[in-house]
């Protein structure tokens, strides 16, 4: 497996990916605004034999990395590609100047819990009603890094 930055070339496989991980999923164009225009945003792949099988992205203000998504095909899924690709980003975080890292997880989605706990990550709050394609709470997780 390899992690690299994200690249234009790589978006018709994160969209894929991201319509069979989301109930509503990113516009090609979210993502390009991401790449060009957010010089906040840091965004990376996973490769397996050189397909893109998943993607994680950030934003780092501050001394801040707020993960913005992060997902893995369905077929690439319990072989720990999310855990390295946070990993990556943390370390990279940290580098960059952060000294502490968040995400927003839906309340339904233990595994992911389960990941971001096994990593150092701490339940903080509740965003209620923060996804809006069923108004479902999102767990607020934070780590130091």
């Amino acid at each position: 497996m390899t992690i690299r930055p994200m690249m234009v070339k790589d978006l018709d496989r994160v969209m894929a990916i991201e319509k069979v991980s989301f109930p509503v999923p990113w516009s090609r164009e979210a993502y390009l605004r991401e790449l060009y225009d957010n010089a906040l945003a840091h965004y990376y792949v996973a490769l397996v034999e050189e397909e893109v099988v998943a993607y994680a992205g950030m934003w780092l203000i501050l001394d801040e990395a707020h993960i913005t998504n992060v997902a893995v095909h369905p077929g690439y899924r319990g072989r720990r590609i999310g855990e390295v690709l946070l990993k990556v980003m943390m370390e990279e975080a940290k580098i960059r100047g952060a000294e502490r890292m968040t995400l927003e997880v839906r309340v339904s989605n233990i595994p992911a819990q389960r990941l971001y706990r096994r990593l150092g990550f701490h339940p903080a709050g509740l965003r209620k009603g923060y996804y809006e394609d069923n108004n479902e709470d999102a767990l607020i997780m934070w780590r130091r890094l």
